[in-house]
Formats: structure tokens, C-alpha cells, sequence
């Protein structure tokens, strides 16, 4: 049997069998070679171009506080409230640039809770988070919030005046201004507060400060979710300077001889007296006279004091007085 023609393409080895040949590999992959190194270099640069906002945005997180919306009737906002706001601020992450992101606070977010067109009561809504300008909004947790809607209502209460205890050597004299204020929220926790007081300062001599306004309950508990019109106010001491002041201990005179006393409680047990230094250096206690009956009441104590002085507070006293038996009589 003959053999085939050398020469015929049939007896060529494939093309790919070529490259396990070390001498062609070589001359192929060095062929154009810059024209390669060059096209592979256009390639990174247009893909680190294409990249590099994508690979320049961070992400960063802020707790905004949640702001709610109510247009309910064309009415505009003011004329509901919400309370209960659960959670009052939610988590929002942020993506964008390096820079961007570190010039942002929470208060440039806005997370808002449109609770339009909900009925008086309990609400769940959807969060809507406004990026700042140059920012996408990644992520925020919770989607959602629960809160309570109600009708707003308003109340004028008077300011109750309160400070610091003041050293016992003086007798401040003090002026609030304005006397009233107005407290504006929903209605179910209007209801609660039970007055309006001032910030508790410790002013000196005739001095004044501005100080805020603070909605307590019955418990003197603060409540929060209402606001004060105004939010301030200004708490004015009257009086130049300290007094000679001394605390005394107050003594009742004995009941006569046919009556004796059984249980006696005296309100306050001490008074302040106001006198001149000397005549306070010679006091010890104050006398106070009450009249004595049988039963069980309270009465007013007149104090003795000394010409010159006089005490700043009213005392009281709780008497159980019985008559004593005749035989018992001195």
C-alpha cells in the first residue's frame, strides 16, 4: 500500500500545535508588542475612569430624627398632633463621596412620616428619607414608625416661679415674667400637665437670667411632646444683698395647772428671725404663746419675739389637751 503525499494538506499538523513549539510562542508574543502593552494599558486606564465615582462613594450612618406630616383636609399642619412616636429617630445610611459625607449632620436629613388622611388614633407609616444633595440613600432602619395622632389642643397655666435654695442668711425676693404661658400639644398630653415651671437657677443679688420653661405632671414628673409659648422666661432677684438672718428654735408656754397635753406636733419647730447682728447674737429660742383648750386642734402660736426682730415664717401647732381630774389637781 503506498503512502500519502508529504506535501498534501492532510498531512499538516493542526494550527494549535504550533504554539507548543517554544521558538514560535515566543515570536508571536513579542509581535507588535508595544501596540499590545499599549492597548492592554488604554484598557486599565478606561476602566479605572469608568470606576471611579463608584470606587470613590463611602457609606456613612446618622440617626435622623423623624419628622411627621399632616395636611389632613387642606387644613395644613397645626390643627392635629402625634405623640408616641416609635422610635422618634431612625438609622439612615448614606453613600457618597469622602468629603461629602463628612460635612452632613442628621439635622441636613430628613426623615418624614406623612400621617395625612390618617384617622384620630394609632398609626404605623412608611418612612421617606430626603438624601442631601450628592448622596443616595443606602439603607434606613425602621422602614417603618408607629405613633399616635389626636387633635391639638392648647392651655394657658400660670409659670410657678422655682430656684435653687438660696443660703439661709438671706431672704431673696424674686419676679417671674411673663406670669402666664401657654403649653400646645396633642390633646392626651395636654390633659396631663399640671403646671408650668422655670428652670430652677441660682441667682445672685439683683441679677436676671433667662430661663426655660418646664411642663410637669402631678407627680412633678416632665412630660415630653408638648411646647411652651414662650419657651422662656425671665426670672428677676430683687433684693440687694444677704440679711441677718438666724434660725430659732421655738418654745411653748405651759398649759394651766387643770389641763394637760397629751400629743403636740408645732409646724414649723424653727423659725427665721430677721434682726440686727447683735440682737441675734443674744437669741436663743422664741417663745410662743397659744391658747389651750380641751380636744384635739390646731392653733396659731403668737411668737414674743424682741423689739426689732421679726420672724419670716407662721408657726402652728397640733394640741391634745384633756382636763385633769380634780384629785389630780396641785
Amino acid at each position: 500500500m503506498s503512502g500519502g503525499d508529504p506535501g498534501s494538506p492532510l498531512q499538516e499538523p493542526p494550527a494549535w500545535r504550533r504554539w507548543l513549539e517554544p521558538r514560535y510562542a515566543l515570536g508571536r508574543s513579542v509581535h507588535n508588542l508595544g501596540l499590545k502593552v499599549l492597548a492592554v494599558a488604554v484598557a486599565i486606564t478606561l476602566w479605572f475612569v469608568a470606576t471611579a465615582d463608584r470606587r470613590a462613594n463611602v457609606e456613612q450612618g446618622y440617626d435622623v430624627p423623624v419628622t411627621v406630616r399632616d395636611t389632613t383636609g387642606g387644613r395644613g399642619e397645626g390643627t392635629r398632633a402625634t405623640s408616641d412616636l416609635n422610635p422618634a429617630t431612625v438609622r439612615v445610611t448614606l453613600s457618597g463621596r469622602p468629603e461629602r459625607l463628612r460635612e452632613l449632620r442628621a439635622g441636613n436629613i430628613e426623615a418624614i412620616v406623612d400621617v395625612t388622611g390618617a384617622p384620630e388614633g394609632s398609626f404605623t407609616r412608611p418612612v421617606t428619607v430626603a438624601a442631601p444633595n450628592g448622596t443616595a440613600v443606602s439603607r434606613k432602619s425602621p422602614d417603618t414608625v408607629q405613633g399616635f395622632v389626636d387633635t391639638q389642643l392648647t392651655r394657658t397655666l400660670p409659670v410657678t416661679l422655682s430656684v435653687i435654695t438660696p443660703p439661709e442668711a438671706s431672704l431673696p425676693r424674686y419676679t417671674v415674667m411673663p406670669a402666664e404661658a401657654r403649653v400646645t400639644g396633642p390633646g392626651r398630653v395636654v390633659v396631663r400637665v399640671s403646671r408650668l415651671v422655670s428652670s430652677p437657677e441660682n441667682l445672685g443679688a439683683a441679677s436676671e437670667r433667662e430661663v426655660p420653661l418646664i411642663a410637669l405632671d402631678e407627680a412633678g414628673q416632665p412630660i415630653e411632646g408638648v411646647q411652651t409659648n414662650p419657651a422662656t422666661v425671665t426670672v428677676r432677684r430683687l433684693d440687694t444683698g444677704e440679711l441677718p438672718i438666724k434660725t430659732l428654735r421655738v418654745t411653748l408656754n405651759d398649759p394651766p395647772a387643770n389641763l394637760k397635753v397629751t400629743a403636740r406636733s408645732i409646724q414649723p419647730s424653727s423659725v427665721r428671725v430677721v434682726a440686727s447682728p447683735d440682737l441675734l447674737g443674744r437669741l436663743r429660742e422664741i417663745s410662743g404663746t397659744v391658747t389651750y383648750r380641751p380636744g384635739s386642734y390646731s392653733a396659731p402660736v403668737r411668737l414674743d419675739l424682741p423689739a426689732g426682730a421679726q420672724a419670716l415664717e407662721n408657726v402652728t401647732v397640733s394640741l391634745t389637751v384633756e382636763p385633769v381630774p380634780a384629785d389630780d389637781t396641785p
